[in-house]
Order: structure tokens, then C-alpha cells, then sequence
């Protein structure tokens, strides 16, 4: 699978205050990158612009070494993006949220295989449960699902292991290793140290405003 985000002198500035600046980062298939920091370093914003969801910032991107924004509509197919709070309509149970972001998505999708991802994550009989009724750690598994759900190479997840116990960290951790061996990229923001692997870099934001690659 060809895979490879690319950043180059990536700065962004907030309240006249500088989040990061002449930012150089690299992530390609088979690849996990850790982005830490401080609370306000910037974490969530990196991601959101890495995503392309923002455009308030200086430097440029580049999808497969083509400059994303003449690329934008393959980026966005290869693209799943999960943010910190789970996106998890109240009203509807954990299937209809499913079909919901299939729909997003411009997928249908079938009902077995919305069955089968909740059964992955560890919700099978909570089915048809109002999702206002479920935990906050339950509430964030029907946003997880979405990983065994939508076949995109690359995850860029903000604090996907938020509200989760330790039986669904382990699960988690074990399904971005299994995606990064088929080839895809997880770009992720978290407070729970990863289990070393061979595949997991970090990369650090700090108060000076400069990233450093590890």
C-alpha cells in the first residue's frame, strides 16, 4: 500500500502565542506516530490540520509526495479521523450510530457487519440500547467500532482510549498494531503510554513551540 503524510515547516499560532513552528513530520504505512505534549501544546490542533480540517496555519502538506491540496479528495478517501469527544448521537442505539456514519461516509453498508464491528469492541447486546444510556466508556466503543467498520489506511485518532477500561486498552492497542501490519498508519494523541513496538515513533510539542521526532 503506498501511504505517506508528509508535513513541512508546519507552524501554527494561537492567542499570539505559538503552538509549533518549522515542523518537519513523516508518517507512511506500517507506521505508528505518538503526538505528546502538554495540555495546550497543540496536540488536538495538529491533528485537526493534519486532517485537513483546519486551514489557519503556515507551511504545507503532501499526500504520496503531491501537495494535499491538489489531492485532497484521495486524501480524504484514505482518511478516518476519530476527535476526543466520540461523536456518538444520544438518541440513536449503537446500530443506528453505525449506519449513521456509514451514511456519512456514503456507504450503506448491512447489518451484520454493523453487528460484528459492535462485537469487536465489546457492546454485543447493547445493540439496540439507547446510546444515552450507555457508559462513557461504552459511548466511546461505538466510536471504535468504526475502525473494524471503514477500511480507510490511515487513523488519525485523538485520545481514542479515553474512558475505556484495561480490557479495552489492551484490545485497542492490539488493533493498531493489526491495521500498521496490513500496511495502514495511525496518527494518534493519547495520555496512555503504548505498548513499545518496532512501528511506534513520537513525536513531542513542547513550550518552545518545535516538534521533535523520536
Amino acid at each position: 500500500m503506498s501511504l505517506r503524510l508528509q508535513a513541512r515547516r508546519l507552524a501554527c499560532e494561537r492567542d499570539d502565542r505559538w503552538l509549533f513552528r518549522d515542523l518537519d513530520l513523516e508518517i507512511q504505512a506500517g507506521e505508528i506516530l505518538r503526538v505528546e505534549g502538554p495540555n495546550g501544546s497543540g496536540k488536538t490542533t495538529l491533528l485537526k490540520i493534519l486532517s485537513g480540517q483546519l486551514a489557519d496555519y503556515q507551511g504545507e502538506l503532501f499526500w504520496d509526495g503531491a501537495p494535499l491540496r491538489q489531492v485532497r479528495r484521495d486524501f480524504l478517501a484514505n482518511l478516518l479521523y476519530l476527535g476526543h469527544a466520540p461523536g456518538v448521537k444520544a438518541a440513536l442505539t449503537p446500530l443506528e450510530n453505525l449506519a449513521w456514519y456509514q451514511a456519512l461516509a456514503g456507504t450503506v453498508g448491512n447489518e451484520d457487519d454493523r453487528l460484528e464491528a459492535l462485537a469487536a469492541v465489546g457492546l454485543a447486546g447493547y445493540e439496540d440500547v439507547p446510546a444515552a444510556q450507555l457508559s462513557a466508556g461504552q459511548q466511546r466503543r461505538v466510536a471504535l467500532a468504526r475502525l473494524e467498520l471503514t477500511p480507510r489506511p490511515l487513523w488519525v485518532l485523538d485520545e481514542p482510549f479515553t474512558a475505556i477500561d484495561r480490557e479495552g486498552v489492551a484490545a485497542l492497542e492490539d488493533r493498531l498494531e493489526a491495521h500498521t501490519r496490513r500496511g495502514g498508519s495511525v496518527l494518534v494523541t493519547t495520555h496512555h503510554a503504548l505498548r513499545p513496538s518496532a512501528n511506534l515513533r513520537r513525536l513531542c510539542l513542547g513550550e518552545g513551540g518545535d516538534g521533535v521526532t523520536r
